[in-house]
């Protein structure tokens, strides 16, 4: 698996764990929803920016959240 798949599918576990839609991260996040839609689905290769916006808003730390895709299976 990919490292946008993988990326994707640990953002996607971490917004239903917080009980959010992908409208409401995309919101709290100032990002597209179909841009959220895209990158769960791993269709996107995104910045740095994008990255630190989700992890502030999944309150999650980046190193924290880099270990969860590194872990992925």
């Amino acid at each position: 698996m990919n490292l946008q798949r993988k990326f994707g599918l640990v953002i996607k576990e971490l917004r239903l764990k917080k009980g959010l839609s992908q409208e409401s991260l995309a919101n709290q996040s100032d990002i597209d929803r179909t841009y959220i839609s895209d990158i769960e689905k791993g269709e996107r290769n995104i910045s740095l920016k994008i990255i630190e916006r989700l992890s502030e808003t999944l309150q999650i730390s980046l190193s924290e959240l880099f270990k969860k895709i590194e872990e992925y299976e």
